[in-house]
């Protein structure tokens, strides 16, 4: 069923601006990152998710090409980040059956929270694998068919581009690492090296016309992450400590999406967009969920969210 377009993209965007244009995305099936690709949709571009899980994969395609009639969306399941060669087969059938790859959203994500002393090596390597070596085999993946989108879709800023954007990645981060965040160290590690891949990418890709920057999100209401994150009896508490007063909404990272792969976007590269009503801000101020340092002092497993830490990682 179709969703309302404001609940994944504000009305201020004109209609076609990624006509004849293809999106491949990792981690499409998540509430954010299918917000992401449904907007670009709706705005003309046809689109490959890539995801673990086959059947929810192939159904969030499914959902996403209600957004324009006509797209072709392609949802393609067990295909594992961590594994160049899954994510090399997939950018090709994605380029083979679509006609190419303008946009990628480097979105796959690992999250729990734990202290350091309740991580095991492995289940820091688990993140990291997913968070870094993922985003890395996502560009490696990928790039061939940013530069010769790059090559087609150049921009001077002086006269819009007659064949519109192309040649772009977005890293989806986050902002645990810039003061510190108790029970996210090894997220914190992985969110890092991501944003120190996309600068790479945009000094070392740049010159071939390829732009490269990170969305790094705060919370994000109604989405995995919050779940997963943060206790549903501290989030009104959570939410009055920021800046913005609110949570924040997928639609509002699809808005910043839209203009950092659009014509909007050309002269960013490098950067990092912060879409998080001021949140970071005021982390200091603390979570009363897991009060500093007593939480960590007590020495007891984090409860009462989503999923949580696997004691196999």
């Amino acid at each position: 069923m179709p969703l309302e377009t404001y609940q994944y993209m504000s009305n201020v965007w004109k209609d076609g601006i990624f006509d004849n244009k293809v999106v491949f995305c990792t981690g499409g099936a998540g509430t954010i990152c299918s917000a992401q690709v449904r907007a670009m949709v709706h705005l003309g571009a046809n689109a490959c998710i890539i995801g673990r899980n086959v059947e929810k994969t192939e159904n969030m395609a499914k959902d996403i090409a209600t957004a324009r009639k006509g797209a072709k969306v392609l949802g393609l399941g067990a295909v594992d980040v961590r594994k160049p060669e899954a994510l090399a087969a997939a950018a090709e059938k994605c380029a083979k059956e679509l006609g190419g790859i303008d946009f990628v959203i480097a979105g796959a994500a690992g999250n729990f929270l734990a202290p350091m002393d309740q991580i095991s090596p492995n289940a820091l390597k688990s993140v990291m694998d997913i968070d870094v070596l993922g985003s890395y085999n996502t560009v490696k993946a990928t790039l061939p068919y940013l530069v010769e989108s790059a090559a087609k879709h150049k921009t001077d800023g002086k006269t819009p581009p007659p064949n519109g954007t192309g040649g772009r990645i977005i890293f989806v981060s986050a902002t645990l690492h810039y003061v510190g965040t108790p029970l996210q160290s090894h997220v914190s590690i992985a969110k890092a090296g991501v944003d120190a891949m996309a600068v790479s990418v945009a000094i070392e890709q740049g010159p071939k016309g390829i732009t490269s920057n990170v969305i790094a999100p705060g919370p994000i209401a109604d989405t995995e992450g919050v779940a997963r994150l943060s206790r549903s009896d501290s989030r009104e508490n959570s939410a009055k400590a920021i800046p913005s007063g609110r949570f924040g909404t997928v639609k509002e990272i699809a808005d910043a999406t839209i203009y950092l792969f659009s014509d909007t976007g050309n002269y960013v590269n490098g950067e990092v967009l912060v879409v998080d009503g001021g949140q970071w801000h005021t982390s200091a101020i603390g979570n009363k969920a897991f009060e500093y340092p007593d939480f960590l002092l007590s020495g007891e497993t984090v409860t009462g969210v989503t999923g949580g830490k696997k004691s196999k990682l």
